[in-house]
């Protein structure tokens, strides 16, 4: 994919220009903050050159008069200026992590499949982040440092031409050093963002398989990894920072002779004198109202170029195709029969390398049709294929008739039930988790799901019942129970299609009599596809799929397989000695 450079109009047109009444106001704060800040140097030219001689008490008080209004205006404009662009900073900063959030939910599976969910955190909550600069006082602050540096360039050249000129050289030698020097931080800061997500997403990782970790005794190999990334992220911030104590080192330096220049002429002319002291404090003060913007807008200019970088690999999410595309998928399903036709369909997930090899085969209305074969035969991209998770390479696979891949994806998945072999569940409470696809229904309904699961069986030995809290991905319960849990939330859903992945691995003995009598609640009436490795489970299915290789070597009911003694048979009658 190439990469996004996002361009500072896009960026304005983006975030900007939609606030403009309050980047507008904020605009004005800082133009009256700096015309007050300017009112200092030319008191003290007064003050010297003109009061001070005359020993006028009554100007010296009108003097400080001016000066403390002055003042005054000046700390009240900066507490209005942060308070108001730093809060709608911030507000900006939700609404565009809501915004990445709502955008990677449309995105398909196969994109999760390929990025550690740790590294999306990342992106979604420290990416946006640097939007501030924009918005927030950084922006404000590069426009209004910028009015008062050309002000104070304008009465500097009118206290001395000669001087000014001599101090803009310099000045402008540091303009380019730092204008260069943000073109080579960029890409810096985007690959930055890039570490720290892969970081992020590493110890995402190892927090949620601590206890893998440590059955392993893998404690030292994981700090290694980890140690690694954060080398990488040192390296990346040492170079940003060679970068910066650049730009900074050349403002003291540059600036520093600028001074110095400035002393030596100042004195030569007072000397002379062609200028006054009240003239030399006025202009050397002035100078510091023009260099002190420079340099704070170096400093601006490494946070925007940040925030840049970070808007780089926003944008690159938010440009990547959605998974329901209203384009292509333009049919709308209200309610469904649940015939299920898979023509001809191949899929590949890498290119030129088939999983799936021209399947064909039908599943009715109200029909149970179980996928059997070894580890890696296709199982489970067929029931991928089936809950439109994956679409196919070749062929297509309908629904009553219509082809999946136009249908609107919403339509069709507020039908679709799946219990899988790792149900997620949140860390929240056994009712919350149950009341999940359904959150409004009814204190019935919900009864109803829980008992067709048999979860009460176990809730009711919880001091809380359903009000249980379970832990991170259900960690206090045992696997039949989170099995369970999630079979009522399949039936609370109340679906025509059925996905169950290894819905009765994860049970003892005692569970699974217990699933397979909701399971048959669940089924009833419903398409259902089943993966299953233990073939005592789908003796009753309407029809057996027996995938190896991508293809269907063996097809038909129970006792018609064991019949032709085929792999079926093999497979089955293996288990049975086991």
């Amino acid at each position: 994919m190439k990469k996004n450079k996002v361009s500072f109009y896009w960026a304005f047109k983006e975030f900007i220009w939609p606030r403009k009444k309050i980047v507008f106001l904020g605009i004005i704060l800082i133009v009256l903050r700096s015309l007050a800040g300017l009112v200092l140097p030319y008191a003290s030219k007064n003050l010297i050159d003109d009061v001070i001689p005359a020993q006028d008490v009554n100007a010296l008080t009108t003097l400080l008069i001016i000066v403390c209004v002055a003042i005054l205006i000046q700390a009240v404009s900066s507490f209005s200026l942060t308070r108001l662009l730093s809060v709608e900073a911030q507000h900006l900063i939700s609404l565009l992590r809501a915004k990445v959030q709502k955008k990677l939910l449309t995105l398909p599976i196969s994109f999760f499949d390929n990025n550690k969910s740790g590294a999306l955190v990342s992106r979604v909550m420290t990416d946006v982040e640097g939007v501030r600069n924009l918005v927030g006082t950084g922006l404000v602050q590069l426009v209004g440092g910028s009015f008062t540096a050309v002000i104070s360039l304008v009465i500097l050249i009118k206290i001395n031409a000669l001087m000014t000129f001599f101090v803009l050289v310099p000045v402008s030698i540091f303009a380019i050093i730092a204008l260069k020097a943000f073109g080579y931080i960029r890409p810096i800061f985007r690959a930055r963002g890039k570490i720290n997500a892969e970081v992020t997403g590493r110890l995402t990782e190892t927090l949620n398989g601590v206890r893998v970790i440590k059955g392993f005794n893998a404690e030292e190999q994981e700090n290694e990894t980890f140690e690694k990334g954060v080398e990488r992220l040192f390296l990346n911030v040492k170079k940003s920072l060679t970068a910066t104590a650049l730009i900074t080192s050349s403002s003291t330096f540059l600036l520093g002779l600028a001074s110095a220049g400035i002393m030596g002429i100042g004195g030569y002319f007072i000397m002379n004198n062609s200028m006054t002291y009240g003239e030399f404090i006025s202009f050397t003060l002035f100078l510091g109202f023009m260099i002190a913007p420079i340099v704070q807008m170096s400093n601006i200019g490494s946070q925007l170029t940040e925030a840049m970088a970070g808007l780089d690999r926003t944008q690159e999410l938010m440009n990547m195709p959605e998974e329901d595309n209203s384009e292509l998928r333009t049919k709308k399903l209200d309610s469904i029969k649940g015939d299920m036709l898979f023509k001809n369909v191949s899929f590949s997930y890498e290119e030129n390398k088939e999983v799936l090899h021209d399947i064909s085969f039908e599943a009715p209305s109200g029909s149970v049709t179980a996928l059997v074969g070894s580890s890696g035969s296709g199982k489970s991209t067929i029931a991928g294929l089936a809950a439109t998770f994956l679409n196919p390479t070749k062929g297509k696979v309908t629904i009553d008739g219509i082809d999946i891949s136009e249908v609107n994806l919403s339509s069709f998945r507020s039908q679709l039930g799946v219990v899988l072999q790792d149900d997620f569940l949140y860390e929240g409470t056994i009712r919350e988790n149950i009341l999940f696809p359904r959150p409004n229904s009814s204190e019935e309904e919900l009864l109803k799901a829980v008992n067709g699961a048999y979860v009460n069986e176990f809730t009711d030995r919880f001091e809380e019942g359903l009000d249980t809290v379970i832990g991170e991905r259900g960690v206090k319960l045992s696997g039949g129970q989170r099995q369970r849990i999630s079979i009522a939330r399949a039936l609370l859903a109340n679906p025509k299609i059925i996905i169950l992945d290894e819905a009765t691995s994860n049970l003892d003995t005692e569970s699974e009599s217990y699933i397979q009598k909701s399971l048959q609640g669940l089924m009833q009436d419903r398409t259902t596809f089943v993966i299953a490795h233990r073939l005592s489970t789908i003796i009753k299915a309407d029809q057996i799929l027996v995938i190896e290789e991508g293809n269907i070597v063996e097809l038909g009911k129970h006792d018609e397989l064991i019949s032709k003694k085929g792999r079926y048979f093999d497979l089955y009658t293996y288990q049975s000695r086991i």
